[in-house]
């Protein structure tokens, strides 16, 4: 599949990062945190920013398989894998999917995708007179995610995930809140809970310092 990928080359370590329902710009961040001792993969999922979408690909597992082919061709092991918001569920998709171990860790920042009870997602709507998501972006997302904008089987699929997960959140997450990510991070056989204060749905914009904190000691 063709797609628009951002491939800082070099590094010691790869890291694959995906981008949730705002766009690459939503990662920027991540990108520029690994990029200086790194080799950063970071696509851009097709139906976002003006890139077209195969008509054949209308689930997350189409991007996670996608994805899984480009760690297969490029021959990257120990992967890196982080992902926020909507990308946080293809990131899950592609470790459930991992058959050829090509992940070593698993990064979910405030990560939409499986169906919990008593918390259903609440797309954030912006402040009056302020500019609204992109509607080709939020096409795409919606074709993607289904209506309902989660996968019911995800969450007992997490079992099969067999690498270590960092799952972080903002505190003062209105679209998944944090007792969702807890849920999440509770249905990994190995995964750890981190709270981000001062941080709502995007913690690598909202407060970096300790976002990057976290991630760092978690993968040294």
């Amino acid at each position: 599949m063709d797609y628009d990928l951002l491939d800082t080359g070099g590094g010691d370590r790869a890291v694959l990062v995906l981008h949730g329902g705002s766009g690459p710009r939503s990662v920027t961040s991540i990108v520029e945190h690994f990029a200086p001792r790194a080799r950063v993969l970071a696509p851009t999922h097709p139906g976002w920013s003006g890139t077209p979408r195969p008509d054949v690909f209308t689930g997350v597992d189409d991007l996670a398989l996608a994805y899984l082919d480009l760690l297969d061709d490029e021959d990257l092991a120990d992967v890196v894998v982080v992902g926020s918001s909507f990308g946080g569920w293809v990131a899950a998709e592609l470790a459930v999917r991992d058959r050829g171990r090509r992940v070593g860790r698993l990064v979910l920042l405030d990560a939409i995708g499986p169906e919990i009870a008593g918390h259903p997602l609440r797309l954030p709507q912006p402040p009056p007179g302020a500019p609204g998501p992109d509607p080709a972006d939020l096409a795409a997302l919606r074709t993607y995610a289904g209506p309902g904008l989660a996968d019911p089987k995800l969450l007992r699929r997490l079992a099969r995930v067999r690498v270590p997960a960092l799952l972080l959140w903002g505190e003062d997450d209105v679209v998944v809140p944090p007792a969702f990510g807890k849920a999440y991070a509770a249905a990994f056989p190995d995964a750890r809970f981190e709270p981000v204060a001062g941080a709502g749905h995007l913690p690598a914009l909202q407060a970096p310092e300790r976002t990057f904190d976290l991630i760092d000691e978690f993968l040294a």
